[in-house]
C-alpha cells in the first residue's frame, strides 16, 4: 500500500475516534438505545460498516457476556485497526461516564447521600422507558422481515416477562439462531477459513487474572484487591447489560458487605441512568464508594478499579472469540442462524421495555415524559443531551 492509502486510513480511523467520542457524550439509553444511536451515526451518517455488519457484530456481542454496546463499539474497531486500535475506542467510548460517576462519588462523599437529586431525576425512569419503547419499535422494524421472526420474537419476549432471569438470555438467543437455521432454505457463502491456528493467548490471560485475583483478594483479604476480583467476575458473567449488573452489585456491596447504604447505591444508579455512554460506568462509582472511608485518593484508585475491571473481560473476549466468530459465521447454518439471533434480540428489548414499564408510577407526568421522548427519538433532530437536560430540568421544577 503506498503512502497516499496508508494516510487514508489512518484518517479514517481518526474520524471513527471522533464518532466514538461524540457517541459517548450522546448515546443515552442502554445498550439496546445504544445499537439505535449506532445504526445512525456509525451506518447512516458516517458510513463506518454496513446495517448487515453492524447486525452480524451485535448478534455476536449479544452471546458474550459483559456490556453489549461496549464489545460492539470494541468489536468494530477491532475490524478496522486491531488490538490496540479497539482498546483505544473501547477508552473513549467508557472515560466520560466512567469519569463522571467517579467524580459523584467524591461530591457523595463529601455531601452525603442526601443531595437534592432525587427532585431532579424524578423523570429519569419515565424518560429511560421512553428510550427503551423507541429501541423496541426500531429493533423489531430492523430485525422482523418474515413470519418466522415475528414469532421468535413475540416467544423470546414473553418468557423474560413471565419469569426474568438472567441465564434465559444467552439460551434464547441460541434457540433463535437453531429456529431460523431449521427454516431458512436459502444457501449463503461456503466456508473458506479453517480453526488450525487458533490463538488461546487472551483466553488464558483472561483466566488467569480471574484467578490471581481471586486468590490475592481471599488470602490477603485486602479490599482494592477483592473489589477487583468482584468487578471483574462480573463483567466475566454478566449477560443482559446494566439491568442485571445493578442488582448483583446490589447485593454485593450494600446486603452483605455493607459498602455503602440504600440511598447511596440508589443514587449513583439514578445518575448512571441519566448519562450517556455505558450503564457499566456504574462499576466506577460503587466502587469509589466502597473506600470511601479510606480517603478521596483511595476512593479514585476504587474507581479506576471499578473501570478497568468491568471492562476488561469482555475486551479479552472479543479478542479471542472474534476470530473464532469470524471463521465461524462463514458457515451456511451458522449465516442462517444470525436471523434468528436477531429476531431474539429485538424480543429480549421488547421485554425490557415492558420490565421497564411495569414499577413507573403511572400519572400524567410520566405519561407526558413517556411519549415526548418516543416522539422526540422518532422525529427529533437536536441532540439527544438537550432531551435529558430538559427533562432533567423539568424535573426539577415540577412537583
Amino acid at each position: 500500500m503506498d503512502k497516499a492509502g496508508a494516510k487514508i486510513i489512518e484518517l479514517r480511523k481518526l474520524a471513527f475516534l471522533k464518532q466514538v467520542f461524540w457517541l459517548s457524550l450522546t448515546a443515552f439509553g442502554g445498550p439496546q438505545v445504544h445499537f439505535t444511536r449506532f445504526t445512525d451515526v456509525l451506518v447512516k451518517k458516517r458510513r463506518f460498516i454496513s446495517e448487515e455488519e453492524l447486525l452480524e457484530i451485535n448478534s455476536f456481542c449479544q452471546m458474550l457476556p459483559g456490556p453489549t454496546s461496549t464489545q460492539t463499539i470494541t468489536t468494530i474497531a477491532y475490524r478496522r485497526g486491531g488490538p490496540v486500535f479497539a482498546t483505544i475506542a473501547l477508552t473513549i467510548w467508557a472515560l466520560p461516564s466512567c469519569f463522571l460517576m467517579g467524580a459523584l462519588a467524591q461530591i457523595v462523599s463529601l455531601f452525603g447521600s442526601n443531595l437534592n437529586v432525587v427532585k431532579v431525576l424524578q423523570y429519569v425512569p419515565a424518560m429511560a422507558v421512553g428510550f427503551m419503547c423507541f429501541a423496541a419499535i426500531r429493533f423489531t422494524l430492523q430485525m422482523v422481515k418474515n413470519q418466522i421472526h415475528a414469532g421468535i420474537l413475540i416467544f423470546t419476549a414473553l418468557v423474560p416477562i413471565i419469569y426474568s432471569h438472567p441465564v434465559f438470555i444467552p439460551i434464547l438467543l441460541v434457540l433463535g439462531g437453531f429456529i431460523t437455521n431449521l427454516t431458512t432454505g436459502k444457501t449463503l457463502i461456503k466456508p473458506q477459513d479453517s480453526f488450525a491456528n487458533i490463538k488461546w493467548g487472551n483466553l488464558w490471560v483472561f483466566a488467569g487474572i480471574w484467578i490471581l485475583a481471586a486468590l490475592f483478594g481471599n488470602l490477603m483479604q485486602n479490599r482494592p484487591a477483592l473489589l477487583f476480583e468482584n468487578t471483574y467476575r462480573y463483567g466475566s458473567l454478566v449477560f443482559g447489560g446494566g439491568n442485571v449488573l445493578v442488582p448483583m452489585m446490589y447485593d454485593q456491596y450494600v446486603l452483605f458487605k455493607h459498602y455503602m447504604d440504600h440511598q447511596t447505591f440508589m443514587t449513583g444508579v439514578g445518575m448512571s441512568q441519566a448519562l450517556p455512554g455505558p450503564v457499566f460506568s456504574i462499576s466506577s462509582y460503587a466502587n469509589g464508594m466502597a473506600l470511601s472511608s479510606m480517603g478521596a485518593w483511595v476512593m479514585i484508585l476504587g474507581s479506576v478499579i471499578g473501570s478497568v475491571a468491568i471492562f476488561l473481560p469482555g475486551l479479552l473476549l472479543i479478542f479471542f472469540f472474534h476470530p473464532i466468530w469470524y471463521r465461524l459465521k462463514t458457515y451456511n447454518r451458522v449465516q442462517k442462524a444470525i436471523e434468528g439471533i436477531n429476531a431474539a434480540s429485538a424480543g429480549l428489548v421488547v421485554a425490557a421495555a415492558v420490565l421497564l414499564i411495569r414499577p413507573i408510577q403511572w400519572n400524567v407526568g410520566n405519561a407526558c415524559i413517556i411519549t415526548a421522548t418516543i416522539a422526540y427519538l422518532w422525529w427529533g433532530k437536536c441532540p439527544t443531551p438537550l432531551l435529558v437536560l430538559a427533562i432533567l430540568i423539568v424535573g426539577a421544577f415540577v412537583g
